[in-house]
């Protein structure tokens, strides 16, 4: 005989509980929800002392907030590259929200049914369809947290162990865990004491669970068990234990959640809802004011940096995905985020001030370790939660080279920039050299109007390998019939990537030197040869605010404007203008027949950045050659390891980015070692895997080529633009 009868389609909410132990209840309840609101009241506190954002965090809220419960509730970000991964988180967050649904239906039916209207509708219907989807989202939350379990223990799965993982992840994890199996331990007691009733089969776990209780013959406090009743071990008192067990777990959990790891939920979400659509395609600005500081503490982060860290749940994505991690540069994504919110939380704890970024020494994070970013935004493309990496890792490059921590390499650059204008350190009379060899004459844009107004590039304009692809491209122009020209002497360096490495203020004198050249000419479009160029004349150069320097006198400008605020003027990358090009049938490549094996990179700056993928895609299957794709691509592109001035910095790495890239092509693609050529749309990356190609021992097993040396091979004009790939 059981204790517990039940005939109606309900059940006691406090069965088995004191009206004392019901007040004992209610007010750790209350202490709990105190320490917590506690707790996130401190954590958004420390946000509103953190310096103004750049951009607009909270415009268009009620979308943004719409929008990132899309993005949470549907988990897509954990599914890209990772479906186990995916399947776990969904698992978990959609049995955790549901188990706190039902948790707030039962107060609600309690205080405002039951007390107020004098009522209960938690009975019937709506009692057995509760506790359906209770076990049964239950049941798959209990699955996903020991999915992540066997990852984290019996696996080991690499990204998630690293110097930062600690006991709060263990505990997190144990705590999830211990929640949802007590959950059911004490559902099952309850309805084994209720005699196992049969409309209870729809909280399926539990009734199995009470059935196992009744076969192993789990005593009660009516049966003639005297030693073992004697000794309290029946199932009421088991219940009676459960039931607190579970209740101070629970309370412990809320009570914890804003001083540690589980804080992510919030913070996470927050983040979502304050992210920027366009983070690291543009960076912030450096205010003209000279007292302006980056880095020097860590006070001069921002709100939205601070959330940032916050927001990091250690799942290790960026550090997987890291180009600069895989050839064991000193960088982790991951790391960097973790060690200044370390630094933070010591510092707000009493701890000693420390530099944030130094050359060596007792900083926060070393400069080798921030030289080591390609800027290729890998990181942030894989991470769950939209934390914007690059515009933290931006800040620190800007304190290095306000000290002067910057490697000697790329001083000589900069130095090179601020006198004559390229990365090279060549004369500016000599950036339209490279068209002397074509049998056209290339237009002068500052002197007659043309549709497209084309940018070339340092690396199409003074590297010799890059030169061919500049006349290729010219070719296919001129076989368009379209008008185009060049600034030649006027044309210097984008500023693209040496505002990556910090130097800001170069970065405006160059802007504003090309927007005020740009309005002394008259065309339709700008054109770029480099990803680089294309993506900070489209997403950066309308950000500048130039009425902040006109009265500075070390910028060589006049420009006072906001330009192309409104993108009235096309900035196209040129795979994106020929693809146009050939759909108007003014490039006809109709029946051309290359009989190659290709494979295609994706430039970061034109793919990650800039969602660009399938306009050189197209183009090199027009040529008829037959692309075999690589695992990695589009937004799962490796770099090049060029990007983020890598270009320019000599690093101790095994392997090289490039030549890891070139294997993948040669190993890793369907056709093997059947691919013949490996096919760019990037100057710097054309650069990167030549030397790749070289230092890996690839000479004699693939070739480097652009998409727009394909192009003029299979429309004829290889001679007229002397593309010379294979000599070279």
């Amino acid at each position: 005989m059981h204790a517990l009868a039940q005939s109606d389609v309900a059940r006691e909410t406090y069965w088995g509980i004191t009206s004392v132990e019901y007040a004992v209840f209610y007010l750790l309840a209350f202490t709990a929800i105190a320490v917590f609101t506690y707790g996130v009241y401190r954590r958004f506190a420390r946000y509103a002392a953190g310096d103004d954002d750049s951009f607009p965090r909270l415009n268009d809220l009620q979308s943004r907030i719409a929008s990132a419960a899309k993005i949470a509730l549907s988990n897509e970000k954990q599914f890209n590259r990772d479906l186990y991964g995916g399947l776990m988180h969904s698992f978990i967050l959609w049995g955790f929200l549901t188990l706190f649904i039902a948790t707030s239906i039962l107060m609600v039916d309690e205080y405002a049914a039951q007390k107020l209207l004098g009522f209960s509708f938690w009975d019937g219907d709506f009692y057995l369809a509760y506790q359906f989807m209770v076990d049964a989202m239950g049941l798959l939350f209990v699955v996903g947290i020991g999915m992540a379990m066997y990852r984290r223990y019996w696996v080991r799965n690499h990204r998630l162990w690293g110097r930062h993982t600690s006991s709060e992840d263990d505990l997190f994890i144990w705590t999830l865990f211990a929640l949802g199996i007590g959950g059911f331990l004490l559902e099952g007691l309850r309805v084994y004491s209720a005699g196992i009733p049969e409309h209870e089969v729809v909280s399926f776990v539990a009734y199995g669970m009470a059935l196992s209780f009744d076969a192993v013959g789990l005593p009660t406090m009516g049966a003639e068990q005297a030693g073992l009743n004697g000794a309290g071990f029946n199932v009421e008192n088991l219940h009676w234990l459960a039931w607190w067990s579970h209740s101070l777990i629970a309370f412990f959990f809320i009570a914890w959640i804003p001083y540690a790891k589980p804080f992510h939920m919030i913070s996470s979400f927050a983040n979502v809802v304050t992210r920027d659509e366009k983070a690291g395609k543009r960076l912030p600005n450096v205010p003209s004011d000279l007292d302006a500081t980056n880095a020097e503490s860590i006070d001069d982060f921002t709100w939205k940096e601070i959330l940032d860290q916050d927001a990091c749940t250690k799942c290790g994505r960026c550090s997987s995905v890291c180009p600069a991690k895989a050839s064991d540069r000193p960088l982790d994504p991951r790391n960097v985020i973790l060690d200044l919110k370390s630094y933070r939380e010591d510092l707000d704890a009493g701890g000693e001030e420390q530099p944030i970024v130094a050359d060596g020494g007792t900083s926060v994070i070393n400069s080798e370790t921030m030289d080591s970013c390609m800027a290729c935004m890998a990181c942030m493309d894989a991470c769950p939660v939209e934390i914007e990496h690059l515009k933290s890792f931006t800040r620190l490059n800007r304190q290095l080279t306000d000290q002067g921590d910057v490697s000697s390499s790329m001083q000589d650059v900069f130095q090179n920039v601020m006198q004559n204008g390229n990365t090279f350190g060549d004369s500016p009379r000599n950036r339209g050299d490279w068209a002397d060899e074509l049998e056209f004459d290339v237009t002068d844009a500052r002197e007659e109007e043309v549709d497209y107004l084309w940018y070339v590039g340092d690396f199409p304009s003074y590297d010799e390998r890059n030169k061919q692809v500049a006349r290729s491209l010219a070719t296919i122009l001129k076989e368009a019939d379209v008008s185009f020209g060049i600034l030649f002497d006027d044309e210097k360096f984008d500023g693209n990537d040496i505002r990556r490495v910090g130097e800001e203020l170069l970065y405006v004198e160059l802007a504003g030197h090309h927007v005020e050249t740009w309005e002394d000419c008259e065309f339709d479009k700008i054109v770029c040869t480099d990803p680089h160029s294309y993506n900070t004349f489209k997403n950066e150069y309308p950000e500048v605010n130039f009425d902040e320097f006109a009265d500075d006198p070390m910028m060589p400008f006049d420009y006072e404007e906001q330009w192309n605020e409104d993108g009235e003027i096309d900035v196209y990358h040129w795979t994106q203008a020929v693809e146009e090009l050939v759909e108007d049938g003014k490039l006809d490549l109709d029946g051309t027949e290359l009989d190659y094996t290709v494979t295609y990179h994706d430039p970061c700056h034109l793919g990650r950045y800039n969602d660009e993928y399938e306009a050189p895609r197209e183009l090199i299957k027009a040529t008829g050659c037959t692309l075999d794709e690589m695992p990695r691509n589009r937004s799962n592109s490796f770099c090049c390891g060029g990007g983020g001035g890598g270009l320019w910095m000599d690093f101790e790495e095994e392997p090289k980015p490039s030549e890891e890239r070139l294997r993948e092509a040669l190993e890793d693609t369907d056709a093997g070692s059947g691919v013949e050529k490996f096919v760019v749309a990037c100057p710097m990356c054309m650069t990167m895997y030549e030397d790749g190609r070289k230092t890996g021992g690839y000479e004699d097993e693939i070739e480097v080529v652009d998409v727009a040396e394909l192009i003029v091979e299979a429309i004829g004009k290889a001679d007229e633009a002397q593309v010379e790939v294979a000599a070279d």
